[in-house]
């Protein structure tokens, strides 16, 4: 079962700047590059164990002082990349609490080992039949 945790919105800390790359004026006059930063250690939205499994899963993309940092500038209104930074951050902590299940341990079938084996036997025979007769026979 996956996992549903939603980072609060209140918790999330938000920066507008410039956003680089063609686009005309609109890039070059407004500030639609939104960066979104949730600080995971100060969270009271996760318990110690997601904490720890947050931090552990996301440790390349988490600072020092435990700041998650998504960055957006796709879209040209600031608030449609404030959104996109959000699904981007709800989403990577949703794949980081995501506890894969186990994988249970199986033989091959014993039917499956004989028909290998088989297979096998026939190959050699098909390749022994091809070699040149020895000078002795």
């Amino acid at each position: 079962m996956r996992n549903l945790m939603k980072v609060p919105v209140e918790e999330i800390e938000f920066r507008a700047s410039r956003a680089g790359g063609p686009g005309g004026q609109n890039v070059n006059r407004r500030e639609t590059r939104v960066e979104a930063r949730w600080n995971v250690l100060a969270s009271q939205a996760v318990t110690d164990a997601e904490r720890a499994r947050i931090l552990r899963r996301l440790a390349t993309r988490i600072s020092k002082d435990g700041v998650l940092r998504v960055v957006a500038y796709k879209e040209r209104s600031q608030q449609q990349n404030k959104e996109l930074a959000v699904a981007r951050l709800q989403q990577l902590v949703i794949e980081a609490l995501d506890v894969p299940k186990r994988r249970v341990k199986t033989r091959p079938p014993k039917s499956a080992k004989e028909t290998r084996l088989r297979s096998k036997r026939r190959r050699k025979r098909i390749k022994v039949m091809r070699k040149r007769p020895s000078e002795d026979d």
